[in-house]
């Protein structure tokens, strides 16, 4: 008999781990095999926005998933809410931890970096808004690294290219040669919900909304909290 042929989705980069132990959790139940393939949210939503490929799911943050229900690429009613995922700071391993403790302290390490890096998914664009509401954006423009779809942040601080990083938790806490310094200051927090939706004109509708349903339930909260991540 042939294997059946694996259901097609396609994430950012932020739940790639997360997916992939849901994946394999799923499949030893007696699920359909799943693919996932992880790039930049960005290019993700674009590929799936453009139809270049028949998948059959997303995952990419809320907002982007609201976009493509809007666009038609996504049907209407069938996103899933999966994971609140927050936002850390990390410098190169035996760097000296900065205080980010509070809002003032933050903004203050901040200032004193001689390099700043994040991304282009939605802790980049949150950050960028940060820094101009602390009033901050032109000054430190010259020591901004923004990360290429893709490139994790974390790899940036590793390799000495970085020195205060800002990337979701569950991007860093398996990278070596960081030191993750904490997640961000209550007032100033950036936390993500990550969804999944059923892509138009999938054929597999059905399957996916089971698989949404198990990727959703209390049986996924653990590893959910393993990859640095809390269930929505």
């Amino acid at each position: 008999m042939t294997a059946p042929l694996p259901l097609q989705g396609i994430s950012s980069m932020a739940t790639r781990q997360l997916l992939a132990e849901l994946a394999t959790q799923w499949q030893a139940g007696g699920g359909m095999p799943v693919a996932i393939e992880s790039i930049g949210g960005v290019e993700a939503a674009r590929r799936v926005e453009a139809s270049q490929a028949p998948y059959d799911v997303v995952f990419l943050a809320a907002d982007a998933i609201e976009r493509l229900i809007a666009a038609g690429r996504v049907l209407p009613g069938s996103r899933v809410d999966l994971v609140r995922s927050s936002t850390a700071v990390a410098v190169p391993a035996g760097s000296a931890e900065p205080d980010i403790g509070s809002e003032a302290a933050l903004r203050a390490a901040v200032l004193a970096a001689p390099s700043i890096g994040y991304s282009t998914g939605p802790s980049g664009v949150a950050l960028q808004k940060q820094f101009e509401r602390w009033g901050i954006a032109q000054e430190i423009a010259p020591r901004i690294v923004q990360a290429q779809p893709g490139v994790p942040v974390g790899s940036l601080v590793a390799q000495g290219q970085v020195a205060l990083g800002f990337q979701q938790l569950s991007e860093l806490i398996h990278l070596d040669g960081i030191r993750i310094v904490g997640n961000l200051p209550a007032p100033v927090q950036i936390d993500t919900i990550f969804s999944a939706g059923i892509v138009a004109g999938s054929a597999h509708a059905d399957t996916v909304r089971q698989l949404l349903a198990f990727m959703a339930s209390p049986d996924s909260a653990d590893a959910k909290r393993r990859q640095g991540m809390e269930p929505a």
